[in-house]
């Protein structure tokens, strides 16, 4: 016989309280007394009482739960954001619900925000690149629903809470060419994705700045396969490069390994850095120089800023926010096979030096 789950009758009898009472313990009114709610809390642990949350949609309360709309969860970045936001919310006493659609048609995007208000949601976290206009005909078109959004152009007019882009790319190529490298090769992602040409945008104008080109460029679409097979195709194109810039770390693995399957040890023959500072990357082969984003501090900033601007009414806009990002130097980078360290990184070498015997 399957056993039947305590009712809020059965813990207004364990506590010997009305049903009524009850619910106003669980609704946080103030017109309990202290004894009465002590009851009816021991009752609700005794009895391992779960409230009804569809019950309380119906009725019109509010649910205590925020929306996630990503794209796969199979991507390192994706799924360490979600883990975030589920931790942050949770220990504000939100549930998070979670929706993943294709991020190529904004009719999924839509069709997951009706889904998600179905269910009563407060607000939504949105994780799809999306141009600066359909995140603002997205926010428009669901005006009862507060939309905070991830992965947007800086410039977008949407509250959004993301990365920089500039940090972690301009500090790479300064470290490539202090290093002595002048021919750079970039792996971007996907031309769909908002981030990767941001991130692509900003190596180009570090680049230009010290009077620079990229000698051969290509995109993957994020996955440890096709950073090897872009790489394999840079190669076969007999283009010189002793630096490649990757837009994320899984891509930069792939080129790793197919630069190493070529006879071309990284870093003597090729410099490369990743991006992202995925866990992993710190024990590749060699360990990968890349450029780190807190992902739990964006987590926490998009739930804090999404539950404050609720907390002020649901305004559409808020207090959006750029998180920065720095590059995180590892053992994939070196002088280029028949260069010399410029006398830039000479003297950045001999202020860690010093630094070091200070202490």
């Amino acid at each position: 016989m399957k056993h039947k789950n305590p009712t809020l009758d059965d813990v207004a009898r364990q506590a010997g309280v009305s049903y009524q009472t009850v619910s106003r313990v669980l609704n946080g009114s103030a017109h309990v007394a202290e004894a009465t709610r002590a009851r009816v809390e021991d009752a609700i642990k005794t009895l391992n009482y779960v409230p009804n949350q569809m019950a309380q949609q119906l009725a019109g309360k509010r649910g205590c739960t925020l929306g996630l709309i990503t794209a796969s969860l199979g991507f390192h970045a994706p799924s360490q954001i979600a883990s975030a936001i589920k931790g942050v919310a949770g220990q504000c006493g939100y549930n998070v619900l979670i929706a993943m659609t294709d991020q190529q048609h904004a009719t999924g995007l839509q069709d997951a925000l009706n889904e998600l208000k179905a269910q009563r949601v407060e607000g939504v976290i949105i994780n799809l690149p999306l141009e600066a206009e359909s995140a603002a005909q997205i926010v428009a078109a669901n005006p009862e629903l507060l939309c905070l959004f991830l992965d947007v152009p800086p410039d977008a007019g949407v509250f959004h809470v993301m990365f920089n882009p500039g940090d972690g790319t301009r500090a790479s190529v300064d470290h490539l060419y202090r290093l002595g490298h002048r021919d750079f090769a970039l792996l971007a992602g996907p031309q769909e994705s908002v981030s990767a040409r941001q991130r692509l945008l900003s190596w180009q104008q570090a680049l230009k700045h010290y009077g620079l080109q990229p000698v051969s460029t290509a995109q993957g679409d994020w996955n440890a396969a096709s950073g090897y097979r872009c790489m394999v195709t840079m190669r076969q194109a007999q283009v010189a490069f002793t630096a490649v810039l990757v837009a994320n770390d899984q891509m930069a693995l792939g080129a790793v390994s197919a630069l190493q399957q070529q006879q071309l040890a990284v870093p003597e023959h090729v410099s490369v850095i990743g991006y992202d500072d995925t866990e992993d990357s710190a024990y590749f082969l060699p360990a990968l120089t890349t450029v780190s984003q807190d992902f739990n501090r964006l987590g926490q900033e998009a739930v804090n800023r999404l539950l404050a601007r609720l907390a002020q009414g649901g305004a559409a806009r808020g207090p959006s926010m750029m998180l920065p990002t720095h590059l995180v130097v590892r053992h994939s980078t070196a002088a280029p096979p028949d260069g010399k360290p410029s006398l830039g990184l000479l003297a950045d070498n001999l202020q860690r030096i010093a630094a070091l015997l200070r202490r």
